[in-house]
């Protein structure tokens, strides 16, 4: 640019820096903004969009609370159904090997009343062990499940007396 073009653009410049409304600086009317009445209508839409806002920033965070809540949920949930599996596969294993066993000692069996006395034998450990594992898996499912609901309840309850208070 040259040095005429620059001078020409500075004094542009000024000449609308210096002053609002093309008045002079000492002559701008000075508005106080604190003493100007706000008509009902302004208010009203205000306090409504304030009222919005609340309710807004209320629905975020219950939705945040809601959203830990279950992730701990479900994680308590992938691990009490973990450990049954573990539970499952555990016994499965146990019972194979018996079975095994069983099948073993049949092999050797001499006469029809010994065979009877080892069918009787291991019937009745069989059955020992079904109730036992069925024990343990009961409880197991029943632990996973108070696991699981306490905190959904007390985030439930939780959220009921927010709601109330």
């Amino acid at each position: 640019m040259t040095e005429a073009n620059t001078a020409n653009i500075k004094a542009k410049t000024e000449k609308h820096t210096g002053s609002s409304f093309g008045l002079p600086n000492s002559e701008n009317p000075k508005f106080d903004l604190s003493k100007m009445e706000m008509p009902a209508a302004f208010r009203e839409f205000a306090d409504k969009g304030v009222a919005q806002a609340r309710t807004y920033e209320n629905a975020k965070a219950a939705t945040e609370e809601a959203t830990d809540l279950l992730k701990g949920t479900y994680k308590t949930a992938a691990k009490g159904a973990t450990d049954y599996n573990l539970k499952v596969m555990e016994i499965a294993r146990t019972n194979t090997n018996s079975a095994f066993d069983y099948a073993y000692k049949l092999m050797g069996v001499k006469s029809p009343s010994e065979f009877i006395e080892l069918s009787t034998a291991h019937a009745h450990k069989q059955f020992e062990a079904m109730t036992a594992q069925t024990k343990e898996l009961t409880e197991l499912a029943q632990k996973a499940t108070t696991e699981i609901v306490e905190p959904i309840k007390a985030g439930i309850t939780k959220a009921f007396n927010n709601k109330i208070a």
